[in-house]
């Protein structure tokens, strides 16, 4: 009998694993194309989903939070500028083709404004997380009822900062009596974006800088991408741009798709969309994602702090009736390695081959203004359960079993940490 029900347990899990593998992934993107957009892409504010009810006698008492900022101009200025440079070049050789010719002349003239406000977070991104945080009050009222504190934590840059006092108001906005202090300072970033953090309060941890046994993110875009064919779309001769390269740590065509992605936080109009076919599109988004993946294989470890905080933020909560939330508001690769390390939805898990690593990590579920939350419950006798909920919607922690639905007991989630950690102490 014990026999027997290993082997349908194992049954079980295997049909649970299938489960969280999207097949169709291909198939969902090009149905919508905002979802090729990855990472670059704006937050969808008409996805919010619907939570669950707590179990029977257990009631909401605190959250924790990690926020990516909201919408912004392009985080590097050299996606402006060597974009614009190749341009340049091309038409004083004369190498532009008659589309390559329309396509110069549309981005110069979009050209001054975000290369001015590169890194800024754009209009859409305050709208986004003044949303997000007026929804997290209407599905926890409870969780912020009188003068409960509040302790907010932004990176030092200026579109987390932002993004920290939109969020702010939309949270206040159900409950002006909160007691909300924000902060954001460069002994912050050690909790905030670990690996960025000055260097004298930064930490590594085993594994953090192994190079991962996979094909790198170059051989799978030059494999599978046919790039030439693009760029033969734009100039009569691209071999130039090789030698513009050599000074450049992303080439043209990243930088390119980067634009052609994050335009759309700040642009209505479908200024280059026109560039890529259907199927061109879907190749580029893939090997994008899959860059997201192969660096989150081990940097995902240095995210250890910032669990370490949340953690130890979150027990030292538990005893404390006044408080309510601790919100943090940085970046996309720490949530992005946040969401790897703990397998969010089977996120972090590693593929066979590289083909398949869009079947469960998809770069579109960390666009901008992602947010994960860890909602806290307690019944009479104390016991402590949590959800994670993802960009408003819940979530799944493969690695553990839940009591029901998607609700785990926090013990169940410690001891699993505790050997994770265990097996990936700091580097001294």
């Amino acid at each position: 009998m014990k026999k027997l029900m290993t082997v349908l347990a194992g049954i079980l899990l295997s049909c649970l694993l299938l489960q969280a593998q999207q097949y169709d992934v291909l198939d969902k993107v090009n149905a919508d194309v905002r979802k090729s957009y990855g990472m670059e892409g704006p937050h969808r504010l008409d996805e919010f989903g619907t939570l669950s009810k707590a179990p029977n006698g257990y009631k909401p008492f605190y959250i924790s939070h990690y926020g990516r900022h909201g919408s912004r101009y392009a985080w590097n200025s050299k996606t402006y500028s060597f974009i614009r440079d190749v341009f340049k070049k091309a038409d004083k050789k004369g190498l532009l083709t008659p589309y390559g010719q329309e396509f110069a002349a549309k981005y110069m003239d979009f050209f001054e404004e975000p290369y001015i406000n590169t890194g800024d977070l754009v209009p859409l991104g305050f709208d986004q997380h003044q949303a997000i945080g007026t929804f997290v009050y209407e599905q926890f009222p409870q969780v912020f009822k009188g003068r409960k504190k509040v302790d907010a934590l932004s990176s030092t840059g200026q579109r987390c900062i932002v993004s920290m006092g939109a969020f702010v108001t939309g949270l206040m906005s159900g409950n002006p009596k909160l007691a909300v202090r924000m902060q954001s300072d460069h002994m912050g970033m050690g909790i905030i974006a670990p690996p960025s953090a000055p260097r004298a309060i930064r930490k590594t941890f085993k594994g953090q800088k192994d190079t991962p046994d996979m094909e790198t993110p170059e051989s799978f875009f030059q494999r599978t991408c046919n790039p030439q064919e693009v760029l033969d779309k734009l100039f009569t001769d691209s071999s130039f741009i090789a030698e513009m390269e050599k000074d450049e740590e992303e080439t043209f065509l990243d930088q390119l798709f980067e634009l052609l992605c994050g335009y759309h936080n700040y642009v209505k109009e479908p200024l280059f969309d026109d560039l890529l076919t259907d199927g061109q599109r879907l190749k580029f988004w893939e090997a994008a994602s899959y860059y997201s993946f192969y660096s989150d294989i081990t940097a995902r470890y240095g995210v250890i702090p910032l669990l370490q905080d949340m953690i130890d933020k979150a027990e030292a909560s538990f005893d404390d009736p006044n408080r309510a939330a601790h919100l943090r508001f940085g970046h996309d690769y720490i949530l992005e390695g946040l969401v790897t390390l703990l397998n969010v939805n089977s996120m972090g898990t590693i593929p066979a081959k590289p083909e398949e690593a869009k079947y469960w990590f998809q770069n579109y579920n960390i666009p901008m203004a992602a947010t994960i939350l860890f909602v806290f419950y307690k019944n009479k006798k104390g016991d402590i359960l949590f959800k994670v909920v993802l960009n408003e919607n819940e979530a799944t922690l493969p690695e553990l079993t839940p009591v029901t639905g998607n609700y785990y007991r926090w013990s169940d989630f410690r001891n699993w940490t505790d050997k994770l950690m265990a097996e990936h102490p700091e580097i001294k």
